[in-house]
């Protein structure tokens, strides 16, 4: 299911042996379930960008993923191919911005043996010693861009997350390899959090750094782990998207503009009956989400033919309607 580095296991063994150690964290994030915003994919490439890592051990993608599902890309160049882009799920050690080390679990997700690979898991987190396993990605939610991401926290340490309530009692939702995962570690006695953040459904399929951001501030308040340049790079880009959605929103027609305002009244009628000690708040007239998400797809979708997408809401290179799938799936799944 798995092989070990050499290396960067000893490193990783040398470590775990320190007098003082009190055990690694490790961060994993599956790509190919839903990631709203592409919350995790954004939290995963700029760790790997940002800091150094050595690979502690990989598993087996032949074995594990459908090529047939999402195929690989390959180039071909003139007459002939000349390259082909390995999938890769590897373990890698990483260190934060003060040397301290942290695990990273990261790659497609597995299509099949999804016991066998959490057990493999679950043997990765034993033989390391890891103390804390965390998982995160991005849901959508009926939520206004305009008001704070929220978060929610899961797992048997959501005490790490403070501040935070439950959004539901129960649900029926598809399962994932990262939810397995967390759900053996915790049969298992091992400390787990998961920590969801809600992006705005109406640009759900688009890159959002604003959900990034707030979950990776979560993720260094729970653990410890110091990030800042991941921290200023999303930021800096979330600063960027806003202004642009804003830009978008200050051209875009009446329906537009109502359905966002609708979701801040919303928002804002759910937050007030908190503070009241109710969350009985006064009804209101909105639109369902397939309507809300129409409206926003079509506007984007027209600016972008106009060649005034990229970059903004419609994400970098890419329109809404590209890449991942209405419920932040792959696409191509």
């Amino acid at each position: 299911m798995y092989t070990w580095d050499a290396s960067g296991l000893a490193a990783v063994d040398a470590i775990v042996d320190e007098p003082d150690g009190a055990g690694l964290v490790m961060l994993y994030h599956f790509e190919g379930f839903i990631d709203a915003g592409d919350t995790g994919d954004q939290i995963v490439e700029r760790l790997l960008d940002s800091q150094p890592y050595v690979t502690v051990a990989r598993f087996d993608v032949d074995r594990l993923i459908d090529y047939r599902a999402r195929r690989p890309m390959m180039t071909f160049r003139r007459n002939q191919w000349v390259s082909y882009d390995t999938p890769r799920l590897d373990l890698r050690l990483v260190r934060d911005a003060t040397g301290s080390p942290f695990l990273l679990l990261s790659g497609p997700e597995p299509d099949v043996e999804w016991e066998r690979f959490t057990a493999a898991v679950r043997e990765v987190v034993e033989r390391l010693g890891v103390r804390l396993s965390v998982n995160f990605h991005g849901i959508p939610m009926g939520v206004p861009h305009t008001r704070p991401v929220g978060i929610t926290p899961h797992g048997n340490r959501t005490d790490l997350v403070a501040g935070q309530r439950d959004v539901f009692d129960e649900a029926q939702v598809p399962g994932s390899a990262a939810a397995l995962v967390e759900l053996r570690l915790a049969e298992s006695g091992h400390d787990v959090l998961g920590v969801v953040a809600h992006v705005p459904h109406y640009i759900a399929r688009s890159t959002y750094p604003d959900a990034a951001l707030v979950v990776i501030e979560a993720i260094t308040s729970a653990t410890g782990l110091v990030l800042p340049e991941v921290a200023h790079a999303l930021r800096s880009e979330a600063l960027k998207t806003q202004n642009e959605i804003e830009r978008q929103l200050a051209e875009g027609d009446e329906e537009l503009v109502s359905v966002v305002r609708g979701l801040e009244q919303q928002y804002d009628a759910l937050a007030g009956a908190e503070t009241r000690g109710s969350l009985v708040a006064e009804p209101a007239e909105l639109p369902s989400a397939e309507e809300l998400g129409a409206v926003f797809e079509r506007f984007l979708a027209e600016r972008e033919e106009e060649g005034g997408g990229a970059g903004g809401a419609g994400g970098p290179g890419g329109g809404p309607g590209e890449g991942r799938g209405g419920d932040g799936s792959d696409g191509g799944r």
